[in-house]
């Protein structure tokens, strides 16, 4: 508990005018080349992603050394076995189990004779990001093998392209690992969290199926047959919902179709040459979906197959690489340095950067959002030593729940590299689970709006064990949990992206549609869900300080969020919300408390809250202020506050879902921002082949997090951006020479190369900006 506060000045209420120009702040005091145009190429810059591919040139032992490659939906883990064969697991980004956990749709194994993949034979296997494919070679010299698989970016379907020398043998197959219904136990029960714990009843893995009657492929699924759904919301008091409302994971089938114009049926599980060949082609499709009957399923994934096969498997293929090509043209980061001895450590910052990037756009545009704890691309840990040994590959630690402190850091990466298009499935999640998260407020609070939680399935709702089965001495809607009990920043937070998304993209159907719905809903909690104290404020109490203080009054979180969100609502075009709700917003600015502080050595810092009490994990609330609601940072008053704050703060080490490292770019601290963003993308990784196969740290491998944040924290330290400001190289280290192109708001494109510490080209679109950007350059 802290003893002595001081306040911040509060709140000035203000009006914002409707269409702000942009105006560029460059923290660089000389400029040798500016360029404006209507569109940007990749002409410079374009050759550096031959060097981020990664290449292998030993086949791997184990799925620990698999290769990651998807289409945004559908993912695979590839690998070769020394004196074996090619393999790969299957995922999707909706494949939930009756038990709401992501699992694998299956594990594909091509088998080649002869083997090309025998010890002390030529090996290489690359994966190829401008194409956005893995290519494979190997085998001696005239006898060589060629394949290319690819997740085609437009269709729900993988391919392999198989050319040899020499003709060849092939089978392929899939071999299914839930063949026997089982009860999961011991260590593995945490892969299936929230469903365990005091009360909770025996968790069971359901097995999958092979179809028989298949003549033209192999196929085979997992069918749910029950759910968790209905008991779960009986259990938070949402019954009546579950009566209008039909079940998102009953009679869900997910599994694949695998079939080659070359390789013919040989049994239930199997596809063979009928005799050696020289080339063949092989295409698995993917598939999860509600179907009342397992033949509506079939047919549905046969009619996949049949309206993809007629189109040209090459014009597929060109317009899957002109996809990536997109994609990496839109925007970049190149990192280089002419200090010898820091080559290595700035080029894995580019490199990682650029493949961290390339996970997110391989997992991203599914119909669900991207998992923190391993996204699609987990794989089982037969061979891996220590604690996390001998799990299959379904398993990741914190199930299948959503963590907002997770969930959001990868998306906070995805305006200023222009992938707002990825950001879409995780506001469909929040915007989805609107109607159940209103009747929740109403009928645990009396009042309008809506709260989200810490930790919600994707439907909306808390896990059993959170929410808590023995409720006896609780009140509807207090959760057993103290973690999370007033833990409630999601919904602020997803309101503030979704409001940057719209600053960016002008994408005025999303606002109408899902963002304004969302946002309303949500500052209309805050607004009702507290009283207000003798000074007209509102008192926050009880509340929590995120989730590291249980107890808290006032916490500054909810302050600088609730101010920071109503801020950019103000700012939205007149005609976008009423009068009514502006005045809503003007006086909740009104009504906040003023920020709290503490004393510390005779210094004045930010506090977590007015009171707290009850720590219990290691985040450093009061930082909020900085990311992600950007109430101090450069070009803003009282920047030495924060800084004194961030220097004094408890939690120092970066890694996982610490934000130091973006909190460091916001505050200009150079040195600290490039150590801590170089230090998470040099993060060695001993048990996985992959480079961005970080983890589990807090969390699963590949940990997500890990990667977002400092995606996050490089391009903070390139462009930062609040209101009609963007401030260029806020933090950005003279011995570090780079090349980016990115995004700002109101679709604003910034290319630019520094070198020495230099800005030596420096091209600005779209072409109305020219005159605010000119004038503000010139001065420079």
């Amino acid at each position: 508990m802290i003893e002595d506060h001081r306040w911040m000045e509060e709140y000035i209420v203000k009006d914002y005018p409707e269409t702000p120009g942009i105006r560029i702040n460059i923290m660089r005091k000389r400029i040798l080349l500016i360029i404006f145009c209507l569109s940007v190429g990749f002409a410079h810059g374009q050759s550096h992603g031959e060097a981020y591919n990664v290449v292998w040139t030993s086949p791997s032992s184990s799925a620990l050394g698999s290769m990651p490659a998807g289409n945004g939906d559908i993912g695979i883990n590839l690998w070769v076995e020394e004196n074996g064969d090619l393999l790969f697991y299957l995922s999707k980004t909706d494949a939930w189990s009756e038990n709401a956990r992501l699992l694998k749709i299956g594990k594909v194994r091509l088998s080649l004779s002869p083997n090309p993949f025998q010890t002390g034979l030529p090996f290489l296997q690359e994966l190829v990001l401008e194409d956005g494919l893995i290519h494979l070679e190997a085998g001696k010299e005239g006898e060589q093998v060629s394949i290319d698989v690819w997740v085609d970016a437009h269709h729900p379907v993988v391919e392999l392209d198989v050319t040899s020398d020499v003709p060849l043998n092939a089978r392929i197959r899939t071999e299914p690992w839930r063949t026997e219904r089982r009860e999961i136990t011991g260590d593995e029960i945490h892969s299936a969290y929230g469903l365990n714990g005091k009360g909770g009843s025996t968790v069971w893995v359901e097995k999958d199926s092979i179809v028989t009657g298949i003549n033209d492929g192999i196929m085979w699924l997992h069918r749910n047959r029950r759910s968790i759904w209905k008991d779960n919301l009986t259990l938070q008091g949402l019954e009546q919902y579950t009566s209008r409302h039909s079940d998102p994971l009953l009679h869900r089938t997910f599994g694949a179709f695998i079939r080659s114009g070359e390789l013919t049926d040989s049994g239930l599980e199997s596809l063979r040459t009928p005799h050696p060949l020289k080339q063949f082609t092989t295409s698995i499709y993917a598939l999860s979906a509600q179907a009342e009957t397992l033949s509506d399923w079939t047919q549905q994934i046969r009619q996949l197959s049949r309206d993809i096969e007629p189109i040209s498997r090459e014009e597929r293929l060109t317009h899957h690489q002109n996809w990536w090509h997109e994609f990496w043209n839109r925007s970049y980061i190149h990192v280089s340095t002419s200090n010898e001895s820091e080559k290595d450590k700035v080029f894995n910052v580019g490199r990682g950067y650029a493949l961290q990037r390339y996970m997110n756009a391989c997992s991203g545009r599914g119909n669900s959002p991207i998992k923190f704890n391993g996204s699609i691309f987990t794989v089982d840990t037969k061979d891996l030593v220590g604690k996390y040994s001998d799990f299959d590959a379904d398993y990741r630690q914190w199930g299948g729940p959503y963590w907002w402190q997770n969930t959001r850091l990868p998306y906070w990466s995805m305006l200023e590299s222009g992938d707002a298009e990825l950001m879409l499935p995780l506001f469909a999640m929040y915007k989805n689970a609107l109607p159940i998260r209103r009747l929740a407020t109403k009928n645990y609070y009396g009042h309008n709006g809506a709260f989200f939680p810490e930790t919600m399935y994707f439907w909306g709702t808390y896990t059993d064990a959170n929410y808590g089965r023995d409720r006896s001495e609780l009140s509807l809607g207090l959760t057993e949990n103290r973690y999370i009990r007033y833990y409630w920043q999601s919904g602020l937070e997803i309101s503030l992206m979704m409001l940057d998304y719209y600053a960016f993209t002008q994408d005025q159907q999303l606002l109408r549609k899902t963002i304004l719905p969302v946002v309303t809903e949500v500052i209309t909690f805050f607004d009702q869900h507290w009283g207000r104290d003798e000074g007209g404020k509102i008192l926050f109490d009880p509340a929590m300080a995120l989730e590291t203080y249980n107890t808290a009054v006032n916490p500054l979180p909810e302050i600088v969020g609730i101010h920071k969100v109503c801020t950019e609502l103000l700012r939205l075009p007149k005609s976008t919300i009423s009068s009514t709700q502006r005045k809503q917003y003007q006086r909740l600015i009104a009504e906040l408390p003023k920020i709290p502080l503490r004393q510390v050595d005779g210094e004045k810092l930010l506090a977590p809250a007015y009171a707290y009490s009850g720590k219990q994990n290691i985040e450093n609330p009061e930082l909020y202020a900085i990311f992600p609601y950007r109430r101090f940072g450069v070009g803003k008053d009282s920047l030495e506050l924060a800084k004194r704050t961030f220097a004094n703060r408890a939690i120092k080490y970066t890694g996982g879902w610490q934000q130091n490292a973006i909190k460091a770019a916001y505050l200009g601290l150079t040195d600290e921002a490039a150590t801590l963003t170089a230090q998470n993308f040099n993060t060695s990784i001993s048990d996985y082949r992959f480079p961005t196969m970080w983890g589990p740290n807090y969390d699963w491998t590949p940990d997500q997090c890990h990667g977002a944040v400092a995606m996050i924290a490089l391009q903070r330290m390139l462009l930062q951006y609040e209101g009609n400001e963007i401030y260029l190289l806020p933090a950005w280290p003279n011995d570090w020479d780079v090349e980016f192109k990115l995004f700002a708001p109101q679709n604003t494109i910034i290319e630019a190369a520094v070198k020495n510490g230099e800005i030596t080209r420096l091209i600005i679109s779209p072409k109305e900006r020219e005159k605010d950007i000119v004038s503000e350059c010139l001065k420079e």
